[in-house]
């Protein structure tokens, strides 16, 4: 079972026991043990994950921390547990922060069972940071988060590749907070800065003033533009194909129909990358997402005869399928969306293969 699976599962199952977890305690054997056990961990192995954790930090002597997880013999990962019904936005992590400087791990996880806030030290060496780099709400999970979440597993774990990560999460969460309160009230400079590529006359206060409200209102338009966009996309009526030749990666398909397909969130944030991607050299209206049982794919003016790539996230492995001159499918690793930029050449290539046809 997959992780996100596994997540799903644990979800449910913390909304039929939540009303009768009453203790600390509770949540830890109920929520976050299950939590841990998806990660890949054994939770009945005390060389692998420690419960009760003590690390003697200056003259405070016998603290514990609820978890530590061990990898190679050494703590890697430190967990915090509150109860569940604790808001983490008003938890301390004092306690996690303290032997977070005293051991050698390098992320700590403050949680109450359903919330999960992750910290490393992207300010100052062996220092946790005050703000999480990354948050994950498991009655609300966040998909975009769960290639993040899995650099931790226990079959994955690079620390390298998740302080990457971290540092590219923090500033993506600075930067989405500081749009929404742009969004909510634009601040004078921000407007001034949008003035300056609309508007010719001199940017005065009185009109800094005049179209504050006005980037407000078109903020909130683009919004709307762009949410509608995507509902009209996910409602556009999919003709799935696909034939024997699709197994041996050759996109000569012939038209017939399937059942049982289910778009996925990711799968349509996948298409909107390749949109963006391929507006550089074609009218997006030109690309139109396929969805079927085997794949997702995305073609060049609705023709089954001329895929430009294709989606494949209906393993724990995803692929980005793309296409070559000879007209067969490559099937290539990623570990996110984000990849797909990597293959924005080769995606951009396939439009120039039916320029004739």
């Amino acid at each position: 079972m997959d992780l996100i699976d596994q997540l799903q599962t644990l979800a449910s199952r913390i909304e039929k026991q939540l009303p009768h977890i009453t203790t600390e305690e509770a949540t830890k054997n109920a929520f976050v043990m299950p939590f841990i056990q998806a990660l890949g961990f054994d939770i009945f192995d005390p060389t692998e994950v420690v419960p009760e954790f003590t690390a003697d930090v200056g003259s405070k002597k016998g603290e514990k921390v609820d978890y530590a997880i061990y990898i190679d013999g050494k703590p890697a990962i430190l967990f915090e547990c509150k109860h569940c019904s604790a808001n983490l936005k008003d938890a301390h992590a004092s306690q996690l922060r303290r032997y977070f400087h005293v051991t050698e791990a390098r992320i700590g996880i403050l949680t109450n069972g359903q919330s999960y806030y992750f910290y490393t030290d992207l300010e100052k060496p062996n220092i946790m940071d005050e703000k999480p780099f990354m948050e994950i709400n498991l009655k609300d999970i966040d998909h975009q988060f769960i290639p993040e979440l899995k650099k931790l597993a226990k079959s994955t774990f690079e620390i390298d590749k998740m302080l990457t990560t971290a540092n590219e999460l923090k500033y993506v969460r600075a930067i989405k907070n500081m749009l929404i309160d742009e969004m909510n009230i634009p601040t004078v400079d921000f407007v001034r800065y949008i003035v300056s590529k609309v508007y010719s006359g001199m940017k005065t206060q009185q009109v800094i003033d005049q179209f504050s409200p006005i980037v407000k209102n078109a903020i909130k338009h683009f919004v709307n533009d762009q949410i509608s966009e995507r509902l009209k996309t996910a409602m556009i009526p999919q003709d799935n194909s696909k034939n024997s030749e699709n197994q041996e990666n050759n996109i000569e398909d012939v038209a017939g129909s399937e059942t049982g397909v289910v778009t996925t969130q990711e799968e349509l944030e996948g298409y909107y990358v390749i949109r963006a991607i391929l507006r550089q050299v074609i009218d997006v209206n030109r690309v139109v997402m396929r969805d079927t049982k085997s794949y997702f794919g995305i073609l060049l003016d609705d023709n089954n005869r001329k895929p430009l790539c294709r989606l494949h996230f209906n393993t724990t492995q995803k692929y980005l399928g793309t296409i070559g001159a000879d007209k067969k499918e490559t099937r290539n690793p990623i570990a996110s969306l984000d990849d797909i930029y990597n293959f924005a050449d080769q995606i951009k290539a396939a439009v120039n293969y039916y320029a004739t046809e």
